[in-house]
């Protein structure tokens, strides 16, 4: 009998230690790879970008909702969630629009924009307004959002867009980070950008930048993907595919990715 406990006791002992030991590797309760991933806070949850239009998009990261400079009217959202978060570039109409913003449930939502867009927002915005200079940075929802110089450099073009008064962002969510250029040229501080893992490029005459101008500085500060956007207007239109084949001729390890930001008629 003291025999058979003792064999107990050590059979016992050697299951408790595998248990320990798959605790440890975190292979317990029967985790797969892909659930072990999404505990890592760096990894949680998927991005999903959805183009809307010209410069307006969509971004879903696990629960939360963003809104870039959304414009168009409350129906061009009414298949999304109602943001968490909002973020717009400039006073420009095709970034900023009043009757849009008022049209959405924006009630839980807060909104970053240049003191410029501050200026001219509606008084019942005011509460959930962070007010960004360029430079600024701000965390909110677990995402710290950087505030990136855009402005003009060409001599003719300086009066579209002076420097100080739009942003373009980073943000830091997810373990990547975004950059949203904005109405801007090939900048120094664009070009000085460091660890993008997605790039939304503007490219459009005569208030933005050449498609040459874009490439160059994509191929500057590298980012791992690159999305053409904001390359309609009137009258230009900039030619993706060109840009697609300078970048890729200059570096192939920058994958450019193309969607459709122009569903319908051109902006």
């Amino acid at each position: 009998m003291k025999t058979f406990f003792k064999l107990f006791a050590v059979l016992l002992l050697i299951l408790v230690s595998c248990k320990e030991a798959k605790k440890a590797d975190g292979s317990e309760a029967g985790q797969t790879d892909s659930q072990l991933s999404t505990q890592n806070p760096t990894e949680k949850d998927q991005l999903i970008i959805t183009p809307v239009e010209h410069a307006t998009a969509v971004i879903q990261w696990g629960d939360v909702t963003i809104y870039i400079d959304p414009v168009g009217g409350s129906e061009a959202f009414a298949k999304h969630p109602k943001p968490d978060l909002i973020l717009i570039t400039d006073i420009h109409g095709d970034h900023f629009n009043a009757e849009t913003l008022e049209g959405l449930d924006t009630s839980e939502a807060k909104i970053m924009v240049p003191q410029a867009v501050a200026d001219q927002m509606p008084a019942q915005f005011a509460p959930q307004l962070d007010i960004l200079n360029n430079g600024d940075t701000k965390e909110r929802f677990n995402i710290v959002v950087e505030a990136i110089p855009m402005y003009n450099l060409r001599e003719e073009a300086k009066n579209f867009h002076v420097k100080g008064r739009g942003n373009g962002y980073v943000l830091n969510m997810g373990g990547q980070r975004l950059y949203f250029s904005g109405d801007t040229e090939d900048i120094p501080e664009m070009r000085a950008l460091e660890n993008i893992d997605k790039a939304f490029i503007c490219m459009n005459l005569p208030y933005t930048m050449t498609v040459d101008s874009a490439a160059d500085a994509v191929l500057e500060f590298t980012p791992k993907q690159v999305y053409p956007y904001h390359y309609r207007g009137r009258p230009d239109v900039s030619d993706v595919n060109q840009f697609a084949s300078l970048v890729k001729s200059g570096d192939s390890n920058i994958e450019v990715v193309q969607l459709d930001w122009y569903p319908t008629e051109p902006y």
